[in-house]
């Protein structure tokens, strides 16, 4: 006996098949607005650190806790 064919279903609203798409894979992330992303200015001679220690310390919190590789978590902290 065969099984019988799964139904179809048609997509005829797009635009909100793909809103749906969307925000189906949405992120809401708060951030503390006093952050320093930037890191404060030394004194010593050399090149000087370009984020905080604050700001690295996010970044490597959002890869590990998300499992994702550091290409795709700095794509992700950019966009936030």
């Amino acid at each position: 006996m065969s099984k019988p064919q799964p139904a179809r279903y048609r997509t005829t609203n797009w635009s909100a098949y793909n809103a749906a798409l969307r925000s189906r894979g949405s992120l809401l992330i708060w951030l503390d607005k006093e952050m320093a992303w930037l890191a404060p200015r030394q004194g010593r001679p050399g090149r000087p650190p370009v984020f905080s220690d604050a700001a690295i310390q996010f970044c490597l919190t959002i890869k590990v806790l998300f499992k994702l590789p550091l290409r795709q978590t700095t794509g992700m902290v950019a966009s936030l």
